[in-house]
């Protein structure tokens, strides 16, 4: 079928019905599919298995310094951890903190200290200022902004645009407002858009001339090495570019295993500027006395170094990419050449970003749930969980196997057109 907006409503009410009858046949099927999160499906996580054996009783458990891994110690993480994951990161072991599991409690922990402490060149803690704003780039993570709207911190949405976020605005946004503290960015195969920041946005960045002198960049490069092409697009180092511009203390690097190891049992790393992790571990002397030293080095044994990490991610990279084909040739199918529905072609990353005509998303996710296909929520990828033009849904390919993914979004797509159908004819 043609575009839409070329019928007349007498044919537009004919083809509603002929879907609402696929529809209500999906429906019967009582379907339960969950794709609200982007977890790692069974086969990525079945890749990982031998990490479990790579310890054992009879191993030397000692790090490369000497230090017992059974024992308290190393704060800031094991050294050949921190050498094998700077390397990912494209910063020395000086400018890396390897944390537990989660990169996530990393940022959280991070916020948490800045609203109780402030962060290097606070001259008082942000909790104590009468109001505290982040820049969000959106669609975006919504975990980023739940952290925000935990704290009390007011959320400034800027667009996303091809290469990044609208700097335009965000250079003019922080040149004027001290109380913009930070902005949450995530710099390659951006959530959910899938979009890798061009050199000029990452040189704009580190140029920035904030108003606030403890302004700080949350870089969180989750998908650094999630890639789904042989090719990928290499994104520019940050801290780099910090340091060239002057700024070297302006950005909090974030990453995990999270998605390379095992979700619930990887490990995390927090890297910036030697004054800063010199900073941080001030703090986190108060919190911990080290991190999960056995998981440490159980990564190190079982990848070696950094071309076990990139072997992996190919291995991973085999998984996904026919799911992500799947997806797209099914949207390419169902929903182009009909000026309702748009979506991004990612090169890596968890994610596939759906724009629906504006005030259908909401729509389509509950359509969708009624059909046993669980979406994450309409909304979520703004803060506050409020899309303004109420169009942008998520599409999590990974954790479905093939067929459940193939079906759900099949439904899917008989939803955007049954709900921009009766958006266009008023129905």
């Amino acid at each position: 079928m043609n575009a839409f907006s070329g019928k007349n409503a007498k044919e537009l009410e004919n083809y509603h019905a002929q879907l609402k009858q696929k529809y209500d046949e999906y429906k019967s099927n009582n379907l339960k599919y969950d794709m609200s999160r982007g977890k790692p499906c069974k086969d990525q996580l079945d890749l990982t298995n031998e990490l479990l054996d790579c310890l054992s009783s009879s191993d030397i458990l000692k790090a490369s310094d000497g230090t017992d891994c059974r024992n308290y110690g190393l704060l800031d993480g094991i050294p050949e951890a921190k050498e094998l994951f700077s390397q990912m990161l494209g910063v020395s072991t000086k400018e890396i903190i390897i944390g537990g599991n989660s990169s996530l409690n990393i940022m959280y922990d991070t916020i948490s200290r800045a609203i109780t402490h402030g962060v290097l060149g606070s001259e008082i803690p942000w909790g104590k200022l009468p109001k505290v704003k982040f820049i969000c780039p959106s669609p975006g993570y919504d975990r980023h902004f739940a952290i925000c709207e935990f704290f009390g911190i007011e959320m400034i949405v800027v667009d996303m645009k091809e290469d990044g976020p609208d700097m335009d605005r965000v250079e003019e946004l922080v040149a004027s407002d001290e109380s913009i503290k930070g902005i949450w960015c995530v710099p390659k195969y951006s959530n959910p858009d899938g979009i890798i920041y061009s050199d000029e946005v990452v040189d704009r960045f580190a140029a920035l001339k904030p108003k606030a002198k403890d302004f700080r960049i949350f870089w969180d490069n989750a998908y650094c090495v999630h890639d789904l092409t042989d090719e990928p697009e290499e994104l520019k180092n940050i801290l780099e570019a910090c340091k060239k511009a002057g700024n070297p203390n302006m950005v909090f690097i974030f990453a995990s295993t999270s998605k390379i190891s095992f979700p619930g049992a990887g490990i995390s790393f927090f890297a910036a500027s030697e004054e800063n992790i010199n900073y941080n571990k001030k703090h986190m002397f108060f919190q911990t006395i080290g991190h999960d030293k056995l998981n440490q080095l159980r990564h190190v044994k079982y990848f070696k170094n950094i071309d076990g990490i990139r072997k992996q991610m190919r291995k991973q990279a085999s998984i996904l990419k026919p799911k992500f084909d799947a997806v797209l040739d099914i949207l390419q199918k169902e929903l182009a050449g009909k000026n309702i529905a748009w979506w991004n072609s990612p090169k890596g990353g968890y994610f596939i970003s759906l724009n629906t005509l504006d005030g259908c998303a909401a729509k389509v996710v509950k359509m969708a749930a009624d059909a046993g296909v669980v979406l994450t929520k309409a909304g979520a990828t703004f803060p506050y969980g409020k899309d303004p033009r109420d169009r942008n849904i998520r599409i999590a390919p990974t954790f479905p196997p093939m067929e459940e993914l193939k079906t759900a979004i099949e439904i899917l797509c008989i939803c955007v057109q049954l709900a921009s159908i009766e958006t266009i004819i008023g129905k």
